[in-house]
């Protein structure tokens, strides 16, 4: 029985004295809602604005809310409706809460109670699309509902339904402890699910939205103003194109239309910027917006204290938009329907789900078809049930940011998925009802959706174009067939033909099939990137020490110990198919070679390997003369490994700490190697030292060995970076070749755990205490950005392209070194803090501008010298808060800085190195060993010594 809203609701059996918090306001829910006044509706907002579930809402939304809603107060065990009927009413639960029972049979009788829904809940939605009811919805106690009837809820649906989702999803709640005592299941307890924007902080974005339109009333106040159009008059607006011209002329940190886009889509989805018809996008076109202080009639301008403070925030504020901009313009993209998306959407998605870990096993092809379906979903609250056990799979989901629980009825939590995890999809693939639970497990979760049909669609087809081989009922090897057009002369058609790529297998097969597709005409070409991102790669899935044994089995000794049981043909035919593959394998290892040039003389078993492969080869020769022709390039690589290796085992490259102390400053920088020596001393707390001999890719452990007698007796000795600013990172026992990643100003220390507290930065961390202007002023701009463009470009040439991949893959997982690319990224910190040390160290005024503008100066050589490297680092170090801040600085002669800018600008990249008209050696080895501070709080000091703070 369902009861309608009357007084005598009220004063029914079993409601006794109890006061509702809604009764107080009963009186203007009595009323139809064509006869309330505006003064019921006041009231009635009023109060609703006090539910979670509705203090998101716009006040159009709620208005209208309070025009059609009718108020239900029910007391306990009353059913509100049963599984199967036809829904005439949407709910929210304003107070107490209903049981939801579920029935396989639809008789009452039987029907179990899966969940219970609570304050702040929604139900009903089925009346969208008028499908039966799922379930039996009873009272558990007394319960104050808000029902909004089928035909007016449809068209608050069609007005506001971006707003409304968060209320219509799949009940939400969360897992108990407990069991239910009647079912002995875990029940789900729901809690409200207000409507929280999908922006990072809403506090933040809110004082950036008052920031901008504070801004642009100071700078450009016709951007916001009355338009008309179609005859239709929309107040205090802007448009949409001019709002990207106007943030693209702010500052340089916007570099395109897209950017700006995604700037502005960040106050649309906090609703602090509006559309004036309500579209949840931000879009580069003729339509209007309104920021959120101009919806009222009374808007005020900014008072001029407010135009001061938002001319002085408004860098700090764009610079917080660029940087949550593109999550923003991804969602965006996402929320549009497929068939909406342009090129230019699908390339920004594709580049998204590279990152993505749940689909890094697929290939480019299945990534670019889900980039054309993905579909963005986000829920707002801890607890939401995205879907339970037991229900039809719809969907494949991936989480985008967030954290979700794994939760089956008799167990309880059994996993969390976090972001970059995927689920659902077992239920798609088998057809099968959902086999747990997923529940989230903190606010603002993001997801990307696949929905089954356009699964099913992009599965088939994979499996359509993919060859599996299996040994054992395992996948040994995955292929995936593609159609490829190739033209054989400029006046012949193009003919088709299919191409193989490899998705998976294990190093054994994946080598063994790039072996077979090798082209032997070509000598191995670099079109040929799969093999040759193989050799590049390798290290992370199969050792060198382990690759070699495999390349030896990949070269036949005996024609018939290579496929010639498969063979057809006579005994020529063996031989020629045989003398391929042995062409081919020697291809490949002096391919392998020359990817790793001097690396192989690391490793010893490698040397050995290069000396067996090559006498085998020299054998084969002797009864295959076709194979001669390969003899002396091998010969030339392992003679060349081979000598080099006797020589670095005899002699050591000894390396002075910071590699550019001392007498070897004017140097040219050489290649470290992981067997050369390094000399660098470890701190004790008490700022005592010892200094140490080891070699370069010497672990942790080995250190803490070595400097074991400073210590005495202690037991677990910890090794760590010390910073000037006395933070502390502790390294662990696997780790080699720490000394590269050292802080500009860190040190080495040594001590217990007890200790750690206690640690203090060493006098000589804090950097110098008078800047280097004297030297500095008398050397030209020019040959300064020359001279440090020379040793950055010694650094990058000492840079293997295997330590990029040891880099990326974590070099402790694959036991290998980074430091010459170590060395190379400190550089750029180093030519950073060395731009703001000395402008901090110039207490002179007059000096400090000419100081600037000798920087920008050579910005401007760096830029023409395409050091990029450098240039972005001088920007940097300009742009740090201890240098931006300079106003007086700054202030000076700034007219001519922005003439020099701009000249830079417009000059195109030289294509010749150009050359210095003089060499000097006080600019080299100054610009080699630069003497920085790197502690950001020493170096605002000093900035505030220099220009204190405007009260």
């Amino acid at each position: 029985m369902k009861l309608s809203t009357s007084i005598s609701v009220l004063r029914g059996p079993g409601f006794g004295p109890v006061v509702s918090a809604f009764a107080v306001f009963l009186s203007p829910w009595i009323s139809r809602p064509g006869e309330r006044t505006a003064e019921d509706v006041d009231i009635i907002s009023a109060r609703l604005r006090n539910v979670k579930a509705f203090e998101g809402f716009r006040p159009g939304l709620l208005r209208q809310i309070c025009l059609c809603g009718f108020y239900e107060g029910l007391e306990k065990g009353i059913t509100l409706y049963r599984q199967g009927d036809i829904g005439t009413s949407w709910y929210a639960v304003l107070s107490g809460s209903l049981d939801v029972k579920v029935s396989a049979t639809s008789s009452f009788q039987d029907a179990v109670t899966i969940c219970t829904l609570g304050t702040g809940t929604a139900f009903g939605e089925s009346i969208l699309d008028n499908t039966p009811r799922h379930a039996t919805i009873v009272t558990r106690e007394f319960s104050e509902l808000l029902r909004i009837e089928q035909r007016e809820f449809k068209s608050l649906w069609e007005r506001y339904h971006q707003c409304m989702a968060g209320l219509l999803a799949p009940p939400y709640g969360v897992m108990e402890s407990g069991c239910d005592s009647e079912s002995k299941r875990p029940t789900i307890q729901f809690l409200e699910e207000p409507h929280i924007p999908n922006g990072v902080h809403s506090e933040k974005i809110l004082h950036a939205g008052k920031v901008l339109r504070n801004a642009i009333l100071s700078a450009s106040p016709h951007m916001i103003r009355d338009r008309k159009y179609h005859l239709k008059t929309n107040s205090q607006c802007c448009v949409g194109t001019e709002l990207v011209d106007w943030l693209i002329q702010q500052s340089s940190c916007v570099h395109s239309r897209g950017q700006a886009v995604g700037m502005w889509q960040v106050l649309v989805e906090e609703e602090v910027l509006n559309h004036v018809d309500q579209e949840q996008s931000f879009q580069d076109k003729y339509l209007f917006y309104r920021f959120l202080e101009d919806e009222q009639d009374d808007a005020l301008l900014p008072s001029e204290a407010e135009r001061q403070e938002s001319q002085e925030e408004l860098q700090d504020t764009l610079l917080l938009l660029s940087q949550i901009g593109p999550d923003a313009h991804m969602r965006m993209i996402l929320r549009k329907h497929p068939s909406e998306r342009t090129a230019d959407d699908l390339e920004i998605i594709y580049e998204e789900l590279l990152h993505i870990k749940a689909l890094s096993h697929l290939t480019t092809t299945v990534k670019q078809e889900l980039a054309g379906v993905l579909m963005f979903e986000s829920r707002a609250k801890t607890g939401t049930v995205l879907f339970n056990q037991g229900e039809e799979g719809t969907s494949w989901y991936i989480i985008l940011k967030g954290s979700v629980n794994v939760v089956i009825h008799g167990k309880g939590v059994v996993c969390t998925l976090h972001e970059g995890d995927d689920f659902g999809k077992l239920a798609l693939v088998n057809d099968a009802p959902r086999a747990a639970s997923i529940v989230l497990r903190e606010d603002n979760c993001h997801f990307l959706r696949v929905d089954k049909e356009d699964f099913n669609r992009i599965l088939r087809d994979v499996e359509a174009n993919t060859v599996r081989l299996k040994e054992h009922g395992q996948d040994v090897l995955v292929l995936e067939k593609s159609l490829c057009s190739s033209r054989t002369s400029d006046h012949q058609a193009s003919t088709s033909h299919y191409k193989y790529k490899v998705m998976s297998g294990t190093p054994e097969k994946i080598l063994e099939h790039l072996l077979e597709m090798m082209r032997l005409d070509s000598q191995f070409p670099e079109s040929d990137s799969a093999l040759h991102d193989f050799l590049l790669t390798h290290c992370v899935f199969i050792p060198s020490n382990q690759l070699c044994p495999v390349l030896m089995a990949q070269y036949p000794l005996r024609f018939s110990t290579y496929h010639a049981q498969a063979l057809q043909g006579s005994e020529q035919e063996k031989l020629d198919y045989t003398l391929n593959n042995k062409r081919r394998v020697i291809c490949l290892v002096v391919q392998w070679a020359g990817v790793h040039g001097d690396h192989l003389q690391d490793e010893g078993v490698l040397v050995d390997f290069l000396q067996n492969f090559f006498m085998a080869v020299s054998e084969d020769a002797k009864t295959i003369p076709a194979l001669g022709d390969q003899l002396p390039q091998l010969e030339t690589i392992v003679k060349h490994n081979t000598e080099d290796s006797n020589v670095s085992q005899k002699k050591h490259k000894v390396l002075l700490r910071q590699f550019s102390v001392g007498n070897d400053k004017l140097q040219k920088h050489q290649t470290i190697r992981s067997n050369d020596e390094i000399l660098f001393k470890v701190y004790c707390c008490d700022h005592t030292y010892t200094t140490i001999r080891v070699l370069v890719a010497t672990s942790v452990r080995e250190v803490i060995n070595a400097v074991a007698d400073k210590l005495g007796s202690a037991d677990d000795p910890l090794l760590g970076n010390l910073s000037s600013a006395g933070e502390k990172v502790i390294f662990r026992a696997s780790d080699v070749s720490v000394f590269s990643t050292l802080s500009i100003n860190g040190r080495l220390f040594v001590c217990r755990r007890d200790q750690l507290d206690s640690l203090t930065p060493l006098p000589e961390q804090e950097g110098p205490t008078v800047g280097s202007l004297s030297t500095f002023e008398l050397m030209s701009s020019k040959d300064v950005a020359y001279h440090m463009t020379c040793y950055d470009w010694e650094l990058f040439n000492s840079v293997h392209e295997l330590e990029l991949i040891y880099h990326t893959f974590g070099r402790q997982n694959v036991k290998k070194t980074t430091v010459n690319l170590d060395l190379f990224l400190r550089r750029f910190n180093e030519i950073q803090f060395w731009v703001i040390s000395e402008m901090c160290l110039c207490p002179q005024l007059s000096k400090r501008v000419q100081l600037l503008k000798k920087y920008i100066k050579i910005a401007a050589h760096f830029k023409e010298y395409r050091n990029l490297n450098a240039f972005f680092a001088v920007i940097m170090g300009l742009s740090n808060p201890a240098v931006c801040r300079l106003n007086q600085t700054w202030e000076r002669m700034i007219a001519n800085t922005v003439k020099i800018v701009r000249h830079c600008r417009s000059q195109t990249f030289c294509p010749v190195f150009p050359l210095a008209n003089k060499q000097h050696p006080e600019v080299q080895t100054y610009v080699r060993h630069l003497n920085v501070i790197d502690n950001q709080r020493t170096l605002t000091q000093l900035s505030h010594g220099l220009e204190p703070p405007r009260t």
